[in-house]
């Protein structure tokens, strides 16, 4: 991807991430963000098949920034940026407790199923990465695809404690908190 092409699709998730701030994921119309990111519309369709595809691309965005972070990746060309040697789990928790993109409301909203099922994707492709640190842990009849499911379960339900609980404790102590229970 060129740099005007990187620059478009900046702006475009920008304006979403802005949009996602003030509305409800399925109140916001592809019209309001053409608007906003100041694209037309048939540059917004060249990147983004819909705005479906918008929230599945910005969940992708922050799982590559992560793996890449992990990999010691030193030229991220994501929206999310940060400068971190943390474990992937703990990177996680701290861009959600940053609430970068306004994934909070994301995975809070009322229309979150379809963020959820993108984010869980996702988050099964990071479990199967990180799955040797787990599988040390753990009987080794377990499948490795119900671990992978359970993990990636369990990080879901952590998120949604922590979130519930106000975001009190800090990212450290939950990440301590999702490694012992899975």
């Amino acid at each position: 991807m060129d740099r005007r092409q990187r620059k478009t699709r900046r702006a475009i998730f920008d304006a979403f991430t802005d949009l996602l701030s003030r509305k409800e994921f399925g109140q916001i119309t592809v019209e309001e963000i053409i608007q906003r990111a100041d694209v037309g519309r048939a540059t917004f369709y060249a990147h983004f098949e819909t705005k479906d595809f918008l929230l599945r691309e910005l969940c992708q965005e922050l799982f590559c920034h992560i793996v890449d972070a992990a990999c010691g990746q030193e030229e991220h060309r994501h929206i999310f940026e940060c400068d971190t040697h943390e474990p992937v789990f703990l990177h996680l928790f701290s861009h959600l407790q940053k609430n970068d993109n306004n994934l909070l409301k994301l995975l809070s909203g009322e229309n979150n199923e379809l963020f959820l099922r993108y984010f869980k994707t996702e988050l099964r492709r990071l479990a199967e990465r990180q799955l040797p640190q787990f599988q040390a842990q753990k009987d080794p009849r377990l499948p490795r695809d119900f671990l992978v499911e359970h993990i990636a379960a369990t990080f879901i339900e952590t998120v949604r404690w922590w979130v519930n609980d106000g975001m009190r404790l800090p990212p450290e102590t939950v990440v301590e908190y999702f490694y012992l229970a899975v």
